[in-house]
């Protein structure tokens, strides 16, 4: 578990840095530059990523069962990821109207999937890693949208071209990730 948790550490710290020391950022991107910045930034996050797969892994072998969900959590939590890759998908498609109104869905797909990951496991690293990133998400949400009104952000209107591949885009990448991937890249078969 100590893994797990130094990588969670050193993961979300990482993406943390604009939420809680945002002025320390722009000075060292001014004092660095941002290839310098973002390699260090990137490196971080890497080891703290695998840390996290490495930890996450060790924790599943051996877990502490805090709660078994009832099979139900599994549906929901399905349709939940499903609405987290749409917004995931919300982030790059250009003006769709789910950016527009939101401005940054992807913390909120990162919300929406830690909270449906929450709903359908029960053991103790479940808990600490989802949580953790469902914490952070908010607190990302938050802290994104202060900068937006301080700012004066603004952001395109949307398409329903764009908003229609946002959905399509999220829906596709979803089910070859729901029905394919998530089975050889996690080990468990949501379906």
């Amino acid at each position: 578990m100590t893994i797990l948790i130094l990588g969670l550490v050193i993961f979300l710290g990482t993406h943390s840095v604009r939420i809680f020391a945002n002025d320390w950022r722009t000075a060292q991107l001014a004092k660095h530059g941002e290839k310098v910045w973002k390699l260090g930034y990137t490196l971080l996050s890497l080891v703290g990523f695998g840390l996290i797969i490495w930890g996450y892994g060790m924790a599943r072998s051996d877990p502490m069962v805090l709660w078994n969900p009832p099979l139900a959590m599994r549906h929901i939590a399905a349709l939940l990821t499903l609405v987290s890759f749409i917004l995931l998908a919300a982030t790059y498609v250009p003006r769709n109207g789910i950016k527009a109104r939101l401005h940054h869905p992807m913390v909120l797909g990162v919300t929406v999937w830690a909270f449906a990951h929450l709903l359908a496991n029960g053991a103790l690293a479940d808990v600490i890693l989802f949580g953790s990133f469902l914490v952070w998400a908010k607190l990302s949400y938050l802290a994104a949208r202060k900068r937006d009104r301080m700012a004066g952000t603004q952001y395109p209107s949307g398409t329903m071209g764009g908003t229609i591949a946002a959905v399509a885009a999220g829906a596709v990448v979803w089910s070859l990730f729901a029905f394919s991937l998530h089975g050889l890249l996690i080990g468990v078969n949501p379906f």
